[in-house]
């Protein structure tokens, strides 16, 4: 009878070469994978990392003689014909003297003939053992080396010319490379994704996959894009997938260093961002486009609290008329609306002036609270908006062009210190309501000759930190978004397991807090359709699954009970 077999290599820390950070983990994911969810056999699942275990006391260190050990053991042994082999390989790649050669641990990038394996050999070997073969290659890059061209090219004319399935982790142009947020390459967290929710079983549904998400997620993620190279010697050849299906016992927790799957990132509306011509901050589009979800995501929406902004009447008395002249200053309201996710009923609101407008408190009277009227009213004059930093910017530069020895100087430098500090705080305003592009961009509009110059530098990079927070656990939820699959309960638990990895202190945690909680009343809907169905049993397991510390744990513990009783009494 066949065999499924696999071979899982990763290398982080070379001995000659830069050591990459998630090539080990790309291995355990794949090997991982099989064993756990695909249910392959784990004595035919083999690792090689820098940290793996032995097998029956053969050592397991990537060294070239341990890798070609290996393989030939195998081939004289355990191998037969009609066997299916994945053979996976994350580290260095070279091509030398128009050859392609893997790196292991002790390749040396001076002696690359004598220490790197040649993907031709490897391939031969292969193919002389007669088994089904697909090989997985997600390689990066080795700098500073002999190579004279780019590795890949080689491969897939082997491939073609020996007959073996071959995926590459990008076009030999291009280059691959690792994310901190995923845990592992581009590549293999596309490959991890498609194998655990892709729902595909052949090599076609793989390449298509792969050739969508890597991509994608490149995009999302804001590198250079890469895009998987494919030779398959019959597109529905076989992956040996066990079919996707619901259960009551919850499966693994998945690993968000493992993979995300955010298969269809929804818009993030944010305010365009304010600009002028010697200061423009790039809008990023996450929108993904290419690759179809199963249902929408729904809109979450961070609540804040809602503040009225009132300016009071100002009563300027004088001491020998006692005549009173009241300047009513504008009346805003100010309602946040933070935009999270796409929405057909959400609207943007705009932010009126910050809160600390015209009510400071001056020292020695109204003089200060007077200036920031009187500045208020010159934008009012130039039919400028006090709420739009770019008109505020506007207005500072028509100002600056005021010479000292004018009339109105002295005016001017008040104004343009008022309107400095009214555009700081709108920025402030738009960053608390995470509109972080929109923030600052205002805040870049403050001069390094203004006063507040650093304070709005030091902003800036809080809210640039603040952002990237924001964007990667919004990828977080997205990813935990699409791992639900309707009426599947098991689904909802690890989705919910998934946002709870959204750190409290970070932006984005209330509406993953808001998504867990609605996941959980799915659970308790699913648990009840069941025991409407008199499938108490079911109810139960899938009650189960609501964790504590959410919304419906509670009414799933007394719902348990109830079932349990009912259990009982027939």
């Amino acid at each position: 009878m066949a065999k499924l077999w696999a071979i899982a290599i990763g290398i982080n820390q070379y001995q000659y070469f830069q050591p990459l950070g998630y090539a080990q983990a790309d291995a355990e994911g794949i090997r991982d994978f099989l064993v756990e969810q695909a249910g392959w056999t784990e004595e035919q699942c083999l690792l090689m990392t820098d940290s793996s275990v032995p097998m029956k006391d053969k050592p397991t260190l990537p060294t070239k003689h341990n890798i070609l050990q290996l393989l030939e053991d195998l081939a004289a042994n355990s191998w037969q014909p009609e066997d299916t082999l994945w053979f996976f390989f994350s580290g260095y790649g070279i091509n030398y003297e128009g050859q392609d050669y893997l790196i292991p641990v002790d390749g040396d990038s001076q002696r690359i003939s004598e220490t790197a394996i040649e993907i031709r050999q490897l391939m031969q070997t292969l193919q002389i053992a007669g088994l089904s073969v697909l090989l997985l290659l997600d390689f990066n890059r080795a700098f500073g080396t002999q190579a004279n061209s780019c590795i890949g090219e080689e491969t897939i004319e082997l491939a073609q010319e020996l007959q073996i399935s071959t995926i590459l982790s990008c076009q030999p142009e291009q280059f691959s490379h690792e994310s901190s947020e995923l845990g592992h390459g581009f590549f293999t967290a596309a490959l991890l994704e498609a194998l655990r929710y892709g729902n595909i079983n052949n090599l076609a549904g793989l390449e298509s996959y792969l050739n969508v998400r890597t991509p994608e997620l490149c995009q999302h993620h804001w590198r250079p894009i890469q895009n998987p190279v494919t030779f398959t010697t019959s597109p529905q050849q076989s992956l040996f997938l066990p079919e996707q299906s619901d259960t009551e016992e919850p499966p693994n927790i998945l690993d968000l260093n493992e993979t995300f799957t955010a298969r269809a990132a929804p818009k993030l509306e944010e305010k365009p961002a304010e600009h002028n011509t010697s200061s423009q901050v790039p809008q990023v589009s996450t929108e993904s486009n290419t690759v179809p979800t199963d249902s929408p995501i729904p809109v979450k929406k961070e609540k804040t609290t809602s503040n009225s902004l009132f300016a009071k009447s100002l009563l300027l008395w004088g001491t020998s008329t006692l005549v009173v002249s009241g300047l009513l200053l504008l009346v805003f309201l100010r309602n946040q609306s933070s935009q999270i996710f796409q929405a057909s009923d959400h609207v943007t609101v705009v932010n009126p002036l910050p809160s600390n407008f015209a009510l400071e408190k001056p020292q020695g009277g109204n003089s200060n609270l007077q200036e920031t009227n009187q500045a208020i009213l010159e934008l009012q004059k130039m039919s400028l908006n006090p709420n739009q930093a770019s008109d505020l910017s506007k207005a500072i530069a028509i100002s600056k062009n005021i010479k000292i020895n004018e009339a109105g100087y002295k005016q001017a430098q008040k104004n343009i210190r008022i309107w400095n500090n009214m555009i700081l705080d709108l920025a402030k305003n738009r960053a608390a309501n995470m509109e972080y592009d929109s923030a600052i961009a205002a805040a870049q509009l403050v001069k390094e000759q203004d006063s507040n110059y650093r304070e709005a530098q030091a902003a800036i990079k809080q809210w640039q930190l603040l952002r990237q927070q924001y964007l990667s656990n919004k990828t977080v939820l997205e990813a935990a978004q699409a791992l639900i699959r309707p009426e599947q309960a098991s689904t909802y638990n690890r989705a919910i397991e998934v946002a709870k990895r959204i750190p409290q202190s970070q932006p984005g945690f209330t509406m993953a807090q808001e998504s867990i909680n609605q996941w959980s009343r799915e659970i308790i809907r699913l648990a009840k359709n069941r025991a409407d169905n008199q499938q108490f049993s079911s109810a139960i397991a899938t009650a189960t699954l609501a964790p504590e510390d959410t919304a419906a744990y509670a009414e799933a513990q007394e719902l348990i009970q109830q079932w349990q009783q009912k259990i009982q009494r027939n």
